[in-house]
């Protein structure tokens, strides 16, 4: 069961056909509710008409034995009194439920000495107070409205269901009767099984067509969704991520997940690409520091007397920098959560500055939140990259900018193209006048410097200074302002 309903066009199909079985049940029975209301109604109304054809007799004295009434062959008609007393039926009545008795044969007529009551009795037995009493209907008038009942009939051995019409009439010289009659309810149940039967045979057809429609329409809208998923299969397999999904001619939601998806491999397909050039450019950094400290040491094992000393220490601790660089980088990829401690970037920028010759720093009280040691890194960074550069002056400034603390490193040096203000921030990038060994470092001090601004929520731009060297612009959020949520 699992597997039949194991995919979104089969679950799609069911759930929709199960959505118009249950809608189509439902309009069913209202309908045939409805439809035997209505039928029922009509036949109540046809029942009342002939219970107030013979009330109306009655009320006008008509003999029992002359009522016309009685001669309906499709209407059963039953007379009582206020005692339940059967005074006249149809004609051909053998069997009646569901009236006042279930008498079909009249009671013997009074004797003409049982007329002939007190005197001031009238010949329903009761008196003129009686009557006064009374004051529910007056002699010969017909009650308005009927009761009505349901119940069984045979006529001239014909046995049907009817609705049965109970009208009460005030005679003048019988006293109170009711009048049952019937109208037949086989027009009902042959149109209420009528409309059963077309139902039973017309909602499964169309529950047939509603699930095939669906199971065609959810097909074609999903062999978009099947074309991406054979496209990412096949890229998993030849770990091309140079390849893309296709993406449909139209603007629904799976246009957008085909978009989105080959946005995906393209991020992917950088970020892999950023890796892979990062290791490259990691093992030719670590090459040369090893490479060089490895020939003193052989030159020093066979002429101690050339030991480089001085050298070969140095290229220790070039190696040991680049590798808390590298070991840093990585944990800034790897999405280290930051520490959530508010950090004074004016005491912070004079610590930074203290120590280095021509640093001017010119800091109001500014705070973040964030991580102190990090943002430290960043701000030594700018600095050793201006110092490395600059003529004669270093400034540091520390200031509010709305819901933004800005930190510059302005120096008087060369300053930076434009052309290069963005690509000074790539990993291992150096520009030509600080690739040498004694003053450009490993190209990694601004990637870090920025890479921990963006984690901080802030940014980190190159420009011109004042002086005409360049100016380096930290923005980070003040703390306790929204900064979202830093990108991975």
């Amino acid at each position: 069961m699992s597997r039949l309903f194991g995919s979104v066009r089969s679950r799609a199909t069911l759930g929709a056909t199960l959505v118009v079985a249950v809608a189509l049940v439902a309009a069913g029975a209202a309908v045939l509710l409805s439809l035997r209301a209505n039928l029922t109604g009509e036949a109540g109304t046809r029942a009342e008409r002939s219970a107030q054809a013979v009330a109306s007799e009655l009320a006008a004295r008509t003999p029992l034995d002359k009522l016309s009434g009685l001669d309906a062959e499709d209407t059963p008609v039953q007379i009582v009194d206020e005692g339940g007393v059967l005074l006249a039926a149809s004609e051909d009545l053998e069997r009646i439920s569901g009236t006042g008795t279930p008498e079909v044969t009249p009671a013997p007529a009074r004797s003409d000495g049982d007329d002939d009551g007190d005197d001031g009795d009238d010949r329903s037995g009761r008196s003129d107070d009686d009557d006064r009493d009374d004051d529910s209907l007056a002699p010969g008038e017909i009650a308005q409205g009927a009761s009505y009942t349901n119940g069984t009939a045979t006529v001239d051995g014909d046995t049907e269901d009817y609705r049965f019409a109970a009208v009460e009439v005030e005679t003048p010289d019988r006293g109170r009767l009711t009048v049952h009659a019937g109208a037949p309810l086989a027009a009902e149940h042959s149109a209420v099984g009528t409309a059963l039967t077309s139902m039973l045979i017309g909602f499964p057809l169309l529950l047939g067509v509603v699930a095939a429609v669906t199971w065609l329409v959810t097909g074609r809208a999903l062999r978009p969704v099947e074309g991406i998923r054979r496209e990412m299969a096949a890229i998993t397999a030849s770990e091309d991520l140079r390849r893309r999904v296709p993406e449909p001619a139209t603007h629904d939601e799976i246009a957008r997940l085909a978009r989105t998806t080959n946005a995906t491999l393209a991020a992917l397909e950088s970020s892999v690409e950023r890796q892979r050039r990062f290791v490259a450019d990691a093992s030719h950094e670590l090459r040369s520091p090893i490479a060089s400290l490895r020939t003193q040491l052989e030159v020093a094992a066979a002429h101690p007397e050339l030991l480089d000393l001085d050298g070969a220490v140095e290229d220790t601790v070039r190696l040991q920098n680049l590798a808390a660089d590298l070991l840093l980088l990585a944990r800034l990829d790897a999405g280290e959560r930051l520490a959530g401690t508010r950090v004074d970037l004016a005491a912070l920028a004079r610590e930074a500055a203290a120590g280095r010759e021509s640093v001017t720093v010119d800091a109001e009280a500014v705070e973040v939140s964030g991580s102190r040691g990090q943002l430290g890194r960043v701000l030594a960074n700018l600095l050793d990259n201006a110092q490395r550069h600059a003529r004669e002056r270093i400034t540091v400034s520390v200031r509010r900018e709305g819901d933004q603390a800005v930190v510059g490193v302005a120096d008087d040096g060369e300053g930076v193209a434009d052309a290069d203000r963005e690509r000074i921030f790539e990993r291992f990038v150096r520009l030509d006048a600080a690739r040498s060994r004694d003053e450009g470092g490993a190209g990694l001090g601004l990637a870090i410097a920025r890479d921990v601004a963006v984690r901080h929520g802030g940014t980190l731009t190159a420009g011109a200074a004042p002086a005409g060297g360049a100016l380096f612009e930290l923005r980070l959020p003040l703390a306790g302002a929204d900064r979202g949520t830093p990108p991975a």
